[in-house]
């Protein structure tokens, strides 16, 4: 780990923004290609610790109910896997702490805490606007890549939001541990991985827990193949949507959920039971859609997550209004990369996208074409 404010170069060819899943296997591709962290490339992430969006993961979430994590690429070689892993610790404890010896066998040099809040035009390349310990800095840069996630980003329908409700209201990384809602008539909104889980830690605390979805959630079997099938399925959609620009789909729609365990024991003791999205959220409750009221004091709004685009907005790039994206580049922007977007969202997926995206960078680097050249 690095004191940015004092280590940071004013220019670099390749900026990576993010050290989550998406940018370490960045980092870790642009390494087989030849290239020097610190002079060729850098990895800024604005998380204090390794661990990307893991790091903030709140404390009751064991490694064993998290959705299985692939291991990077190379993670072996690290001495490091997450096959095997406890199920016990803390998943931010277990992601954090091989994360960290992932950066550091391959000299990743990450710096931390980066934020990058912009990034501009500046003539043929492009400027990011950073903080670091308080202070404002620039960069230039050729090559962005934008490795950024969707953390914090979380979607929540802004016209409930500013609704009169009178409650509390907290979106997935706000969650603030089971025991806040302890006694509290609580509504859970979403049909992911983060809903169902919010749904088993507060069975057994809530004094009465009701569960919203837009759409019913098909639950499936362990069968492997089965899903297999389906989460190339919406890989596929998700590239679809990513390559006409459209916004991306919701993941769970096309996939489905695994029954396991813990979920098959949740459905047996009637606790997962969807309702249909409510009509209203008023001061004190919802409006059904057959139009009973149900009293609320507290709504986890689980409804997953956009890209975190925000710092592309300048360049024209926008996660809600969908941006254009073919094998990790943007066709119309020169020079900026999205890694872990769309189809390559997934740590499977994340590390052939993160291949074929520091393939193609150094490529923009070396011929000065774009897209750039395939051979």
């Amino acid at each position: 780990m690095q004191d940015s404010s004092l280590t940071l170069p004013s220019s670099i060819p390749i900026l990576v923004v993010g050290a989550g899943q998406a940018g370490l296997s960045v980092g870790y591709h642009l390494v087989k290609q030849g290239l020097q962290p610190g002079r060729d490339f850098l990895v800024v992430d604005r998380g204090p610790t390794a661990g990307g969006a893991w790091q903030y993961r709140w404390p009751t979430l064991r490694f064993g109910d998290a959705h299985a994590l692939a291991d990077l690429p190379g993670m072996a070689d690290a001495g490091v896997t997450f096959s095997g892993a406890p199920t016990q610790p803390p998943a931010s404890d277990v992601v954090r702490e091989r994360y960290a010896t992932y950066e550091a066998h391959f000299g990743l040099d990450v710096h931390r805490p980066v934020n990058v809040e912009e990034v501009r035009t500046d003539g043929d390349s492009y400027v990011a606007t950073y903080t670091a310990h308080g202070e404002r800095h620039r960069i230039n840069a050729t090559v962005v890549i934008a490795a950024v996630g969707t953390w914090g980003a979380p979607r929540q329908p802004a016209q409930w939001r500013d609704s009169t409700f009178a409650g509390a209201q907290f979106t997935t990384p706000e969650y603030p541990g089971p025991d806040y809602f302890r006694g509290l008539n609580v509504a859970v909104v979403g049909a992911g991985a983060s809903a169902l889980g919010f749904l088993r830690e507060l069975a057994d605390v809530a004094k009465s827990l009701h569960w919203y979805t837009r759409h019913p959630v098909a639950f499936l079997d362990r069968d492997t193949f089965l899903r297999e099938e389906l989460g190339r399925k919406a890989v596929a959609l998700q590239d679809q949507a990513a390559q006409a620009g459209r916004p991306l789909p919701s993941i769970v729609s096309t996939t489905g959920m695994p029954l396991t365990p813990p979920l098959r024991r949740l459905k047996e003791r009637g606790h997962l039971t969807r309702t249909p999205m409510f009509t209203a959220l008023v001061s004190d409750g919802t409006v059904q859609q057959d139009g009973t009221f149900q009293a609320l004091d507290a709504v986890m709004w689980a409804m997953g997550f956009d890209a975190e685009l925000a710092l592309l907005e300048p360049l024209g790039i926008s996660a809600t209004r969908g941006v254009r994206v073919i094998d990790g580049h943007t066709p119309s922007v020169p020079g900026i990369f999205l890694a872990g977007y769309g189809p390559q969202a997934s740590t499977i997926s994340a590390n052939r996208g993160a291949r074929v995206i520091a393939r193609d960078a150094v490529r923009y680097l070396s011929f000065h074409e774009w897209p750039p050249p395939r051979h």
